[in-house]
This record gives structure tokens, sequence and C-alpha cells, in this order.
């Protein structure tokens, strides 16, 4: 498949690298070299980041914090994340812009799909905070959600995973890897590759999922050159 436009969806805990919170500045440095040179190849990039390494709403009500000001914390924790991420990309070369769901200037220009298309035509990256800027949505609805909105030929999702596998191949070492499967039967056998209302989204819009390992240097642009790298989830 030729892609155009690309929603790439980044892991917060992936930014962590070897720490065990916040941002490992060479993962930072290694994903913006990566993003610079699938731009370099013509290839439009929108981006959402999540905000794991930071805090994460939802475990934040087990600890007493209200559910939507959790997930409003986690909402700025994105953000944090896309500002680092933009701070790298700019120190390799390539423009980018910061989107924010909730309005937040001068952090970042409040996000329209038409404004973020408009970036990416000029060969920015955009990459666009605050999740969905709504409480109860994960960072992965707000990918699906705006892979859709920006019209993007598929979404991009980098994980610490190299695709899609029958059972966690972190806990089951016979667990065997997907080259593509359908969104049906990911609901069938129950796989979690990302959350229902994701999931469901993207099935519904017909916005193919491509599941790959972000953290091995060089996969992104792997993918977008046609290898057999990680797993494609399709209608």
């Amino acid at each position: 498949m030729q892609y155009k436009r690309i929603l790439l969806k980044l892991s917060g805990e992936s930014l962590m690298g070897e720490k065990q919170y916040g941002m490992d500045e060479k993962r930072l440095q290694a994903y913006a070299a990566q993003i610079r040179d699938a731009a370099v190849k013509g290839i439009e990039i929108g981006i959402v980041i999540g905000g794991g390494n930071i805090f994460r709403g939802l475990s934040g009500t087990d600890k007493g914090f209200d559910r939507v000001k959790g997930d409003q914390m986690g909402m700025l924790a994105t953000v944090i994340n896309s500002l680092a991420l933009s701070s790298y990309l700019t120190a390799v070369g390539q423009r980018n812009r910061v989107f924010t769901a909730v309005r937040m200037e001068p952090v970042g220009e409040l996000y329209s799909k038409w404004k973020a298309i408009e970036a990416m035509q000029q060969g920015e990256i955009a990459i666009i905070a605050g999740g969905t800027g709504n409480p109860f949505f994960t960072t992965d609805t707000a990918s699906a959600l705006r892979g859709i909105e920006i019209e993007a030929d598929a979404m991009f999702k980098g994980t610490r995973v190299d695709g899609v596998y029958t059972a966690d191949p972190e806990k089951d070492a016979t667990a065997t890897k997907f080259r593509t499967i359908t969104f049906d039967e990911i609901y069938q056998r129950g796989l979690k590759v990302m959350d229902l209302t994701a999931t469901t989204l993207c099935k519904e819009n017909n916005l193919p999922i491509v599941v790959f390992n972000m953290d091995e240097y060089g996969n992104l642009n792997r993918v977008l050159d046609g290898d057999e790298v990680g797993t494609l989830v399709h209608l």
C-alpha cells in the first residue's frame, strides 16, 4: 500500500526509553530523525502522543483523583510530550507545528482539521496534542479520530511490540504474530490492539492500522517502503 498521509500514534511510555519516568532524550532524538526521514520522502504526517510517561488519568482515579480532572491532567501530559518532540524535530531540521485540542495559545494553536491539513501540505509535521479535549477518551481514540479527520491513509501505531500477536508475546512465549488481520477477527479473538472505541472508529471509517515497533530504529521508514514490518489491521 502506498501512503501519502499518515497519522502516527506514539505511546508516552515509549518516550521513557530506559528511564522509569519522564523522557529519554536519546529516544526523542531517534524518533525525530525517523520522522524527518519519512517527511523527506514526501509523506504528510500527523502525530498524536500519549501521556503515560507523565500521568495517566485512569490510574489517577485509583489514587483518589476525580476522573475528569485526572483525564485533564493526562491531556496536559500529552501537550508536554508534544512540545518535547516538536523541539527535537526542530533540532533535526524538520518544520512542525503543535496543535492543542483545547485553547492554549501561545503553547500551541487551537486544533482544526483544516489548519492541520494545511500545515502538512506545506511540509510541516502536525503534532496534535491534548487528546480529544474531552474526558473518558483515550489517546488511542484521539488518534483514530484525528486520523479520520485529517483524511489519513492509515494510522501507524508505534509501540514496543512488533505487531499483533495471538496473545501478549511478553507473557506468552508461544504467541504467534499476524502479518495481516481484520477488525472483526480482533473482536472475535478479544485482542487488545487499542481500546474498543478507537478500534470501532477505525473500522467504521475504514482507517487501516499498522502496528509496528517504533523503538527499533528505521522501522517507520521500512513500513513506508513496503517492507513486511509489523501487522496491518484492515476491514
